[in-house]
Order: structure tokens, then C-alpha cells, then sequence
């Protein structure tokens, strides 16, 4: 056992994962980029150097997988290529850096610090140890429904997932003597695994739920879908909650820990509450504009007020009170190095839309299951859309290749649109459970080493076939119900 309960819950920053600079990690790069290029016909309605800016996108997000540099790095440097070689103009390359939804992660992500720096962060998720933290299940349900909770105000799932709910998962593990290595199954593994596959869950429930959301609202416009927080917050309300009750079961079963009751864990989350005592200066004034800016964006759709105003608002006032201040802010590493990559990936992504390449794509798609009837060529497009997440990287990315394209040629088969957008926007965020890069939160999870490569995936890969079950069967009777088809 740690040498005190307090060491063991105590949030710790997660581990860097190594990176390796191999040689073939470059030339695997290359020959993406070589097989693309001038390989692989080019179809027909992409241009040349269209062409070429597709290879380049795909070689970026096998660097992703790959990490011969951090991914900031490998951003930095296809940006260029897009122009030298593209053709790209170096407004346009840039052009990301100007976007609202990548100022909301950096933003979002600077509150989330204000939050776990004055304890506020600490103090929900050790209530929910403290309300259901009797068994291992338990606990993983506590952190699950912590993190849905924090979703529906922090629109970033590095912030919830690794930077709030991940030390708690690992100071309860520890509270039982699982660390990485032999101990791991102890407790850790089955924790770990379900804080990741729950986390997606959790993006998909909310339009806060991750940044790409925001985005995938706005790409709804394009079928004439309006989406707002209202609306999506019913959207994923019961197949969100159905998916959080049926996944920590199952992973459960699949990885069945050694220890299965923790009747600690609660008494020792009450002791901790009692310790931090009742909510107070700083604490008090970042909880009022967590709730506030929770709200607002919650109720967006009404008030009309854009989500990333909010935001800056939100952060204008925790600095002018003092609950939060600008050094810490510029020391909050993770919020500039994503927004450099989130930034470059978002506007690699909108020229790669703009050069056709993923509308042929659909198209192809939509050559292939055009002769079914509408409904099933929605499943069978959507089971695509599904599994291509594993050449993905990002949610984002993904989103940004994949939707327009995949949503103008569903309702051109005849899908409703509305079942069409809603299918589309929460089935991208529960992709990013299929590896351990499929979000940016992944590598963060998978560094602390509780859980090998082989299970990541393998349980991956049945969780996405559980969810799947679920959001095409219950989410589309519930959005049935909601008159969304």
C-alpha cells in the first residue's frame, strides 16, 4: 500500500510517451506520401496539386500514428509542404489559427487548469467516488458519469479525461496497490480502460463535448439541420446514458480486476471533502463561471450568444478576479502545443475538403451502396465512416474529411437529414475509442501503462461494435421519437 491514503489520490502530471526518430517512421511517411501521389489514380475531378495535398494530409496522419516527431511538429511541417508543394497560398495554410473552435479548445483547456489548480476539479470527481465508489464497477462508473458531468462544460477531452478524471482513477488504483506492471490488473487495467472508452461517450453526449462538435454543427447547416446545445444534449441524452451503463459493465467481464469491491474508496473521498472544506475564495469564483459558462453554452441555441465569446469571456473574468493568472496561463504547455496542432490540423483538413478528394471518396461510397434503399445504405455508410476513424488520429480530422462529403451524399440517397447530421456528429466522437491515438487524450491514457497495446485494441474494437449496437437501435428509436426522422 502508498505510504498514506492522501499520496495516493494526489493528481500527478501524466508521463510523456516516448517517442522514437527511427529512420523507418520517415520513410514510412514518404511512401504514403510516394503511393498517394503517384500511385494510386488520381480520380478525375481532383486536380494535380489536389491531388499531392491529399498525399500529404494522409502521410500527416500516418505521422500521427507513427510520431516520428510530436504531432505540433509534424503539423508545422505539412503546413509548408501544402504550400510548396500544393500549392497552397500561406494565408490559406494559416488560416486555421483564425478559427473559433481552435481558440475554444486553448481557452477551454486554460479554465479547466483554473479548475484543478484551486481544487474545484478534484472536489467532483471525489464526490462521485464518494456516491458510487463502494465496488471496482462502481468506480468506474463514478469516473464515467464525473466525466459526462464535466463534458457538459468543458469541451475538451484532454482537460476532462487526462487532466482531471485520469489522476483520480490513478490515486484509487493505487489506493489498492495496482501500478503499471504485474499489478496493473489488479485494478488499474479495467480503470483505465473504462475512463478511455467512457471519455468518448461523454464527447458524443454533448455539444461541449469536444471542440469538433461545435464544428459539426455548423457543417449541419449545409443540409439545412440546425444543431444547438439543446438539441444535441436530448440527441445523446438516452443513448449516451445507455452506452455509460452497458460499456464499464462489459469491460468489466472482458477485464475482470482482481480487486472487484473497494469499500474505501468512498469513506476515503469523504475524508478528503472534509479536508478541503466548504467552497471558498478562488474555488468559489472559478465554480460560478464554470456554472455560468456551463449555461451559456448549454443554452446557446436561445441566447444566441457564440460559444467561443463565452469562453473568452469566462477567462476574462477569472483573470481580472485573480482566480486565475496569466503566468500560470502561459505555463499551461498542452493548451499552445494543441492549439499549434489543432490549429494547422484543422485548416490541413479544410483544404483537403476543398480539393475533392473526400467527395469522390463519397461518392465512390455512395456508387457502392446507391442500389439499396435508403436505410440501408445509412448503416452500411455509417459503419464505413465507423471504422476509417483508424487512419484518424483526431476526432476533429476525421470530422472535417469525412462529414460534408459523407452527409451531401446520405441525403442525396434519401436519408432525413436530421437523422443523417445526428448519426454522423455523435458516431465521430465514439470512434476515437477504437485505438489509443484516436483522440488527443489517448496517448495520455495508454503512457501511464496499465494497459498493453493488444488489449487497448481488442477492446477497442468490441466496444465500438457495443456502441454501435446501441446508437443505431436506441438513439435511432429515441431520435424517432424526437422527430429528428
Amino acid at each position: 500500500m502508498p505510504a498514506s491514503l492522501s499520496d495516493a489520490i494526489t493528481p500527478t502530471k501524466a508521463s510523456a510517451a516516448p517517442r522514437s526518430y527511427l529512420w523507418w517512421r520517415w520513410a514510412a511517411l514518404i511512401a504514403v506520401y510516394v503511393l498517394v501521389a503517384h500511385v494510386i489514380p488520381r480520380p478525375e475531378s481532383v486536380t494535380p496539386g489536389g491531388w499531392r495535398t491529399t498525399a500529404i494530409f494522409l502521410a500527416t496522419i500516418t505521422g500521427f500514428m507513427l510520431q516520428p516527431l510530436p504531432a505540433a511538429g509534424l503539423v508545422l511541417i505539412a503546413l509548408s509542404l501544402v504550400v510548396f508543394i500544393g500549392g497552397v497560398p500561406m494565408t490559406r495554410a494559416l488560416g486555421g489559427y483564425s478559427s473559433p473552435a481552435v481558440w475554444l479548445v486553448a481557452i477551454a483547456i486554460l479554465i479547466s487548469r483554473a479548475a484543478r489548480d484551486v481544487g474545484l476539479a478534484r472536489r467532483v470527481a471525489l464526490l462521485f467516488v464518494r456516491r458510487f465508489g463502494k465496488s471496482s464497477l462502481g468506480v468506474a462508473y463514478a469516473l464515467a458519469f464525473s466525466e459526462i458531468t464535466l463534458a457538459s462544460g468543458i469541451p475538451s477531452i484532454t482537460a476532462r479525461s487526462g487532466g482531471i478524471i485520469l489522476p483520480i482513477a490513478r490515486g484509487v488504483a493505487e489506493l489498492y496497490d495496482s501500478r503499471p506492471g504485474e499489478t496493473a490488473s489488479r485494478l488499474g487495467t479495467f480503470l483505465m480502460t473504462s475512463l478511455y472508452q467512457t471519455s468518448a461517450i461523454a464527447c458524443a453526449m454533448f455539444i461541449t463535448g469536444q471542440a469538433s462538435n461545435v464544428l459539426a454543427a455548423k457543417l449541419a447547416l449545409a443540409a439545412g439541420v440546425t444543431v444547438t446545445g439543446w438539441s444535441w444534449f436530448l440527441a445523446g441524452l438516452v443513448p449516451g446514458l445507455v452506452s455509460a451503463i452497458v460499456v464499464p459493465w462489459a469491460i468489466f467481464h472482458m477485464l475482470r480486476p482482481g480487486v472487484t469491491r473497494t469499500p474505501s474508496a468512498p469513506e476515503f473521498a469523504q475524508r478528503e471533502l472534509t479536508a478541503l472544506g466548504p467552497i471558498r475564495g478562488r474555488e468559489a469564483i472559478v465554480l460560478a463561471v464554470f456554472v455560468t459558462v456551463a449555461l451559456l453554452w448549454l443554452t446557446s441555441g436561445w441566447h444566441g450568444i457564440e460559444i467561443t465569446a463565452i469562453a473568452f469571456a469566462g477567462l476574462g473574468v477569472l483573470l481580472i478576479t485573480g482566480a486565475f493568472d496569466w503566468k500560470t496561463a502561459l505555463s499551461e504547455r498542452g493548451a499552445w502545443d494543441m492549439f499549434v496542432w489543432y490549429g494547422g490540423l484543422f485548416a490541413l483538413g479544410e483544404i483537403l475538403n476543398e480539393t475533392g478528394s473526400t467527395k469522390a471518396f463519397a461518392q465512390w461510397i455512395g456508387l457502392q451502396f446507391g442500389h439499396f434503399p435508403w436505410f440501408a445504405a445509412l448503416l452500411l455508410t455509417l459503419v464505413v465512416f465507423f471504422y476509417v476513424h483508424y487512419a484518424f488520429a483526431s476526432i476533429t480530422a476525421h470530422l472535417l474529411a469525412m462529414f460534408p462529403p459523407f452527409l451531401a451524399m446520405l441525403v442525396g440517397l434519401g436519408t432525413p437529414p436530421g437523422l443523417a447530421v445526428y448519426s454522423l456528429a455523435c458516431l465521430a466522437n465514439l470512434t476515437a475509442g477504437l485505438t489509443h491515438y484516436g483522440t488527443t487524450s489517448g496517448p495520455i491514457v495508454f503512457a501511464e501503462n496499465y494497459v498493453s497495446f493488444r488489449d487497448w485494441w481488442r477492446i477497442g474494437w468490441i466496444v465500438s461494435c457495443i456502441n454501435l449496437a446501441i446508437w443505431l437501435t436506441v438513439g435511432f428509436a429515441w431520435w424517432k421519437l424526437l422527430r429528428f426522422w
